[in-house]
């Protein structure tokens, strides 16, 4: 799967390279911004403003910073995940132990790094994001079982069949249509939101982080 995206990757990849923070959970000591996740439909996209109908209801404008980018995710597979490769995987504690995967995203080879670390998530209540390295072969995918590795830690987490396994696609603002799914990562501001990068959903496949 990601040898088949890397040459349409290509075209984008320095923008999409930037799109770091959109996987990159706010830690919690951080006092510089305040990290706020918009999960909703486009209402209406204009030059400066994306008009989004959060999951919850609430519609809110966000404002999109000078220079913001834009991506979207193609389906993958779990057997696209290969040791060596660097995900992002939200995940709840399973009630026989250990943790289960809601979704996982294989980051294009130039976002390897990004945000690396395991930190609270809130696309479901207990949740977590986990940016790591899958681990070598021998206990690295193992079944429906990744092992990923960061900052000397190791984590197994088991990924249930029907999990939304995604992976960074090029967009354009063409994209931006009333009623695709957009997940954003925005920044807290004085009057409203403030993006500086947006994920959107096309294709029929939407953000599942």
């Amino acid at each position: 799967m990601m040898k088949n995206l890397l040459p349409a990757l290509a075209l984008g990849l320095s923008s999409i390279s930037s799109m770091a923070a959109l996987a990159t959970p706010a830690h919690a000591d951080d006092k510089k911004s305040v990290q706020l996740h918009v999960r909703g439909s486009i209402v209406n996209f204009g030059e400066t403003t994306l008009k989004v109908k959060m999951r919850e209801g609430e519609t809110v404008d966000v404002a999109l910073s000078d220079g913001w980018k834009l991506a979207s995710v193609a389906n993958a597979k779990v057997t696209d995940i290969k040791p060596g490769d660097f995900v992002g995987i939200a995940s709840m504690p399973k009630e026989s132990g250990g943790d289960g995967a809601l979704e996982v995203l294989i980051f294009p080879p130039a976002m390897k790094g990004a945000g690396e670390g395991s930190y609270g998530w809130d696309l479901k209540p207990d949740s977590s994001m986990t940016n790591a390295t899958v681990a070598d072969a021998v206990k690295g995918v193992d079944g429906r079982t990744v092992t990923v590795t960061y900052h000397g830690k190791e984590k197994k987490i088991a990924i249930p069949d029907g999990t939304p396994v995604v992976t960074i696609a090029p967009a354009t603002n063409d994209d931006l249509v009333p009623g695709a799914v957009v997940f954003i990562a925005a920044e807290k501001g004085a009057a409203a939101p403030i993006a500086h990068q947006v994920i959107v959903g096309k294709n029929g496949v939407v953000p599942p982080m």
